[in-house]
């Protein structure tokens, strides 16, 4: 609830600098079970950094379109193709006291560009490839190198994984403090220190955060005095703790469930597509997949319109290829990878001798907002076109396993460019292809090296419609939809996901709240 050292009319004024404060409960479906931004790529963990943590370059989030602004560094230029230049803010400090330094910006970036740590190798293989490291300069200077040139400097030293840390804090943490070792990542993903406007004063994994304004932070002061993040993992206990001032904020809310908060006087709701497709991924390795023309007839046999309506009102985005409006000139609605043909889908099945064996759909129960009534619904598409399908519910990941078929999961947009949404995934020796279940050959790696390292947008259109062409050819992959994804508050409460962020960013800084 608001816990207000006077009445909900007042909060305006503490927010404008008297001396009352605001508290908020958020109730989330999820919360991570680690609190660390280089480790994390999840749609739970992204909720959870932009408060305490800072990058070099940032970013206007009130906007889709790319404006980056200073934070830790106050300005930035190339020095030649393949080494950028960055003055460090003076004064910053770390929310244990101690002042940032060229040492822990270079310590943040290596950790992830030089990478032994094995949480932080796959971050780095799947955004940070082309970087080499990072070498100081002076106090308040270093300077980045790349190995070859790189069309997305700013986009990348934005990225969350790259947010700054501090070294001896973290070497301090477990074992010899002179000797960096996996264990001290490992602790500070439970006693993390950033440079955010937040400090992480309470985390119990998987359970419970507790943000406190930050006193010395370097920029505009948090407008709130403390925000709790309690795990309420179904739906109705989050409305549940609307109604009853349990919550202020509650997240993933489903459509078919607005109706009942826009009723309600004491509440309110904001909603919009997500910057992310649920999707449905196949094993192009599994034995009974291997040939293509099965794996198109699944695809094929799916009305995603059909469950937009059932399951979102119509209110999803349902894609003709994998592409978002985000990506701005790299926007692509004319390519048509994807479409519903049943007629189509019976053919191929024919062709490709299926003897009607059991395909299994793996889904997690209530991971995914409609997750599991989307399989239950496409299980039943299946069967219209002669597929037997069952599914499995776990809440263990399956991607990595030889005998998954097929399962839901989410893609989402970690950055606005093709690379930041399908590249994270589907990139030759991404995490698609290193866990055993998507294949690239020459062909599709160089494609995608056109896409990835060329300077002219019209090259990487090119090159991104080649790389729809053979996923459409060889599928591996489905984007179901954009699902339409809400927040419900109370009614006094002014807030919303910004639309310049990545999917599901619980951003409170300076700005982003509000009390009627």
């Amino acid at each position: 609830m608001l816990r207000l050292l006077a009445s909900t009319a007042l909060i305006s004024a503490a927010l404008a600098g008297s001396a009352l404060s605001a508290e908020i409960t958020v109730g989330a479906a999820n919360v991570s079970s680690y609190l660390d931004p280089g480790r994390d790529h999840s749609n739970v963990g992204s909720q959870f950094y932009y408060n305490s943590f800072d990058t070099l370059i940032g970013k206007n989030h009130d906007t889709t379109k790319t404006e980056w602004v200073p934070a830790l560094a106050t300005s930035w230029k190339l020095i030649d193709d393949t080494t950028m230049e960055l003055k460090l803010r003076d004064g910053v400090k770390f929310h244990n006291g101690a002042a940032m330094t060229a040492d822990d910006v270079v310590f943040s970036l290596n950790r992830m560009f030089q990478a032994d740590f094995p949480p932080y190798q796959v971050r780095a293989r799947d955004r940070f490839s082309n970087f080499a490291g990072a070498e100081k300069v002076d106090d308040l200077t270093i300077r980045v190198k790349a190995k070859r040139a790189e069309p997305l400097w700013e986009t990348l030293l934005n990225l969350q994984q790259v947010m700054i840390i501090p070294a001896a804090y973290t070497m301090s943490l477990a074992g010899d403090p002179a000797k960096l070792e996996h264990d001290d990542f490992e602790a500070f993903s439970l006693k993390p220190v950033g440079t955010g406007p937040y400090k992480v004063s309470e985390f119990v994994p998987g359970q419970t955060i507790v943000w406190e304004r930050f006193a010395d932070f370097w920029g505009d002061k948090a407008p709130l005095d403390k925000v709790t993040v309690k795990h309420m993992p179904e739906t109705a206990s989050r409305i549940t703790a609307l109604k009853t001032g349990e919550a202020d904020i509650v997240t993933n809310i489903a459509p078919d469930q607005l109706d009942m908060i826009d009723k309600d006087p004491d509440m309110k709701a904001f909603g919009a597509p997500t910057a992310l497709f649920h999707v449905m991924i196949m094993n192009q390795n599994h034995p009974k997949l291997k040939d293509a023309r099965i794996r198109q007839a699944l695809s094929l046999a799916i009305d995603r319109d059909a469950l937009n309506e059932a399951l979102w009102l119509g209110k999803a985005v349902v894609p003709a290829s994998h592409t978002m409006e985000e990506f701005g000139e790299l926007y692509m609605p004319e390519l048509k990878t994807f479409e519903y043909n049943p007629e189509k889908a019976k053919q191929l099945l024919k062709e490709a001798g299926y003897d009607g064996s059991e395909i299994t759909f793996d889904t997690a129960a209530g991971y995914y907002t409609n997750g599991l009534l989307a399989t239950q619904a496409i299980m039943e598409m299946w069967a219209e076109v002669g597929v037997k399908g069952k599914i499995n519910v776990g809440d263990k990941w399956t991607g990595n396993s030889p005998e998954l078929m097929v399962r839901n999961w989410s893609n989402p947009m970690y950055f606005a460019d093709p690379f930041g949404s399908f590249g994270v995934m589907w990139a030759p020796g991404g995490p698609s292809q290193s866990e055993g279940r998507f294949n690239t050959d020459d062909a599709y790696a160089a494609a995608w090296e056109k896409f990835r390292f060329s300077g002219d947008v019209e090259l990487r259109r090119a090159a991104y419609a080649e790389l729809m062409d053979r996923v459409k050819a060889d599928p591996a992959l489905l984007p179901l939809y954009r699902p339409y994804e809400a927040w419900a508050m109370k009614n006094a409460v002014n807030w919303q996901p910004k639309p310049g962020h990545i999917p599901y960013v619980l951003d409170f800084r300076a700005g982003s709240i509000s009390f009627n």
